[in-house]
């Protein structure tokens, strides 16, 4: 019994280790997806349709019983994480019953809802009008902040044991030429 507790043990750690903190439900896609360009021009042809997006909060408005998100939209990677790129379809809010803490909930922060479509919320970005798809959220996750790539100071091979620097800390003698 101890022998085969001892070579299930890695195993289950090793699946703990894969396991995603995202929930299944915004892993996957609705089975017919709807985009943000079609649920802006055929409100009502896609209410009451279920939609997976994600993207950038901009803006977190708490209302009396619920928090109303205004995101951008991006496209999502295979686990529902929003891609940080340049491009978006436009944008959408997103209504979640309860509060949500702006300060946890912040400017800049990845998200992903999924929910189910409840019209369109004309509105305004700066003086420009514009129409917002709204989602009744079922469930979203807040994704944890990227960490910052910071390029390496030097090459790799610089500290390498089996190729030495010799003029180390100054450069090579043909630089100068």
């Amino acid at each position: 019994m101890t022998v085969i507790l001892r070579l299930l043990a890695p195993l289950v750690l090793l699946l703990a280790a894969c396991a995603s903190p995202v929930p299944r439900a915004l892993r996957e896609a609705p089975p017919r997806p709807v985009s943000l360009a079609e649920a802006r021009s055929q409100p009502a042809a896609v209410r009451g349709r279920e939609v997976r997006w994600g993207g950038t909060l901009v803006a977190v408005r708490n209302l009396p019983e619920r928090t109303r998100l205004e995101i951008v939209a991006r496209p999502l990677d295979g686990n529902g994480r929003p891609r940080p790129v340049d491009r978006s379809p436009g944008r959408f809010l997103a209504e979640v019953a309860g509060f949500l803490d702006p300060a946890v909930y912040a400017e800049g922060r990845d998200i992903t809802v999924r929910g189910r479509l409840a019209g369109v919320v004309h509105g305004r970005i700066g003086q420009h009008p514009y129409d917002y798809p709204l989602v009744q959220v079922e469930v979203h996750y807040l994704f944890p902040p990227r960490r910052p790539v910071t390029p390496e100071p030097w090459p790799a091979w610089y500290d390498d044991p089996f190729f030495p620097y010799p003029w180390y800390p100054h450069p090579p003698p043909w630089f100068w030429w």
